[in-house]
């Protein structure tokens, strides 16, 4: 069947896998998607406004997969991205890792070439054809799924979609061979599983876990991206102070205890008397974590005297540091048991006095390592107070992801789980069309050019987005590490354009300022009090924080 008669099969009356594929994804909740058309999926689009679902156009692959990304972590929900063919499906494969390793619900839909013309076992020489396009995802998704027939499209579309939603959740590839979504189909539409529940963790285990909790007297919460995909924050908040507990959040945990909370502790471990509450510890409980590398200084930070795991996945929560007890099942469920079970103490007063001389501490540090990055957090802090912040692998992103003020769960997305860069500006446009409020994404020049053509989307679509572009001509943290370990810079220092006439050129408003004093403030106010997107250009350069790789404190060898 041409490509014409694909497109057009849905209009005939005729239900057909494309359909049935649109209104799979309809079951799952999905409302809106993103996706670049391609001459296999066609159909897909034709379907989607024929049953109302809203499928955004973007103009690269991998952004229709960050974008899918950003709306997931926005709004915990299933975030979709429909590419076509061989390159189209490659160009996915970096942003789907970030997704798998940050645990983002995203589905991958991806047209393959007709089932007429593949033989197994040889490659063709069909338009797009790849000898097993499956197998690139393998290894950066929970599961690949390649539809066998148009009849059951429906039934595997929301198998992939449950799947991706369960926990542990991330990404899912569904492959569909594009002579499917025109196939005709009858027969019931499938409705969506129930998303399991993660697994019980046995009451005798949640009974050796109070022990060792009402046992612990400098006990420590490590709370991470599980624990706040879970919704455990308020009962995590609430065992904290029953503990007298500080609580260090992860990159991807951020947000799971409001800013105010008295038991947060107020930056991550890099800094050498927060990783002091991790040495001095006698239990530390790792809720919704895995303890990687990029958190503990690539395993620096020596085994806790104790250590209590709370995870949906055993081998996840034990294959860095062992631990003394692991209680399986979803965070906010087993904390809610352990909250239940364990007798208060006193101490609260004392930490919360202890937690707030560390804060004047660090902040000290901030704006001794760097004023322009303290002026920066403080102009966030003030001016976007409650906002939906997405920052990249920039030297900016850094120091918001460790110092910035994060006001509550899903308001903060940054790519440390595989390190992608390039992710927040697309990311962004996904946060901000989720009506979760105006988006605001902090990038760098550098990664900005990644998928700076998503302007023609934003100026197209008009989603509530600011981007801020800290501009230091080049790739600023790569640049620093070749000047800190002696070498000359090569391959950092970029030409980069006019981003102000850049932005306009697509019909987006655009601003520039130096540095991150009154003007910056001015402008961010007026572009974060505008209706439509815009483009604020800061020319700095930042000095990288403590947290990052070439600044850390603990240099054993790794475990």
């Amino acid at each position: 069947m041409s490509s014409a008669t694909e497109a057009t099969a849905t209009a005939t009356g005729v239900r057909t896998g494309a359909d049935d594929l649109v209104a799979a994804l309809q079951e799952l909740g999905v409302e809106i998607a993103f996706g670049l058309p391609g001459v296999h999926n066609l159909a897909i689009w034709e379907a989607a406004a024929a049953a109302g679902l809203r499928l955004v156009g973007v103009r690269h692959e991998q952004t229709a997969v960050y974008a899918a990304d950003g709306y997931a972590r926005a709004t915990g929900r299933l975030g979709v991205a429909v590419v076509t063919t061989g390159p189209g499906a490659a160009n996915t494969l970096g942003a789907t890792g970030e997704a798998m390793a940050s645990g983002a619900p995203v589905l991958v839909v991806a047209t393959d070439i007709p089932t007429t013309l593949r033989r197994p076992g040889v490659h063709r020489g069909v338009l797009h054809e790849t000898r097993d396009q499956g197998a690139m995802f393998a290894p950066v998704t929970k599961l690949t799924v390649t539809c066998d027939s148009a009849g059951r499209l429906g039934e595997q579309a929301v198998r992939a979609g449950a799947v991706a939603l369960t926990a542990a959740t991330g990404p899912v590839y569904l492959g569909v061979p594009t002579d499917l979504l025109s196939q005709p189909v009858d027969g019931a539409r499938p409705t969506a599983p129930d998303v399991p529940p993660p697994a019980t963790a046995p009451e005798a285990d949640v009974a050796r876990a109070v022990e060792l909790l009402t046992a612990a007297r400098r006990p420590l919460i490590w709370a991470g991206g599980g624990a706040l995909r879970s919704g455990a924050g308020e009962v995590l908040g609430r065992l904290a102070e029953q503990l007298a507990a500080p609580v260090v959040t992860t990159y991807n945990g951020r947000g799971v205890l409001p800013p105010d909370h008295p038991c947060l502790v107020p930056g991550p471990a890099h800094v050498p008397e927060i990783g002091a509450l991790w040495d001095d510890a006698d239990l530390v409980i790792a809720v919704g974590s895995d303890l990687d590398g990029m958190t503990t200084q690539n395993w620096a930070m020596p085994q806790p005297a104790t250590l209590l795991a709370v995870n949906v996945d055993a081998a996840d929560a034990n294959k860095n540091y062992p631990a003394d007890l692991t209680l399986v099942g979803d965070a906010a469920a087993v904390v809610g048991r352990l909250l239940a079970g364990t007798p208060p103490r006193d101490g609260l007063p004392e930490l919360r006095e202890r937690l707030a001389g560390l804060g004047d501490r660090v902040r000290a540090l901030v704006e001794s390592e760097d004023p322009q990055a303290a002026q920066l957090l403080d102009v966030l802090a003030r001016v976007a107070p409650d906002g939906l912040l997405l920052a990249d692998m920039c030297i900016a992103g850094y120091w918001v992801a460790a110092f910035g003020r994060v006001p509550g769960p899903r308001r903060f997305a940054f790519p440390m789980g595989w390190g992608t860069l390039g992710y927040a500006f697309p990311a962004a446009l996904g946060a901000a069309l989720a009506g979760q409020g105006r988006a605001l994404a902090l990038v760098g020049d550098g990664g900005f050019l990644f998928a700076c053509g998503e302007l023609a989307a934003v100026a197209q679509e008009q989603p509530p987005l600011t981007v801020v572009i800290v501009d230091d001509g080049g790739y600023g943290m790569l640049r620093f590490d070749q000047v800190h370990s002696g070498a000359p810079t090569r391959g950092v220092d970029l030409a980069t354009p006019d981003f102000v006439a850049l932005a306009r050129s697509f019909g987006v408003p655009a601003d520039a300022v130096d540095g991150f004093g009154p003007g910056f403030e001015d402008r961010l106010t007026a572009a974060l009090g505008a209706t439509g997107p815009n483009v604020l250009v800061v020319r700095a350069a930042l000095t990288p924080p403590p947290s990052t790789s070439p600044r850390w404190y603990r240099r054993q060898g790794p475990r």
